[in-house]
């Protein structure tokens, strides 16, 4: 199968970052981590990370700004998911090796063979951290 061009690729964006963290740094992540692939925000088909982060204000405010759909998964399924980036920081405190590359993976319903980009780490102004991870939709 032919490799999909980027401006008419689907993706999916799994995100992961600090309690609070500030609208404008979790877009930056995002915008800073599309451009890494060479994708736009048109592209995006939907944002998934951990159901502990279902009341993060910066996560459901770019959903709605951009209205994509936003995905939640248990840290059990999540960590079923093998990733190339396992995080010992994250298993301690969220329960799972890695929140942004398993997230995507298991919105896209696919493995390794489809991240485009594995573990974009980005620390914003306001000190807090955001990864985000991007999978090909196939």
């Amino acid at each position: 199968m032919p490799e999909v061009a980027p401006q008419t690729a689907k993706i999916i964006l799994g995100v992961g970052c600090d309690r609070n963290t500030a609208l404008q740094t979790l877009e930056t992540a995002v915008d800073r981590a599309l451009a890494e692939t060479g994708h736009g925000r048109a592209a995006v088909t939907a944002m998934a990370t951990i159901d502990r982060k279902s009341d993060e204000a910066a996560l459901l405010a770019l959903s709605r700004k951009q209205d994509w759909p936003l995905l939640f998964y248990s840290a059990a399924q999540l960590a079923q998911v093998e990733v190339p980036n396992p995080s010992a920081v994250v298993m301690k405190y969220m329960g799972t090796p890695a929140v942004s590359e398993a997230a995507a993976m298991l919105a896209a319903k696919t493995g390794i063979e489809d991240l485009l980009l594995e573990k974009y780490k980005y620390r914003g102004e306001d000190g807090k951290n955001a990864t985000v991870s991007i999978v090909r939709l196939r």
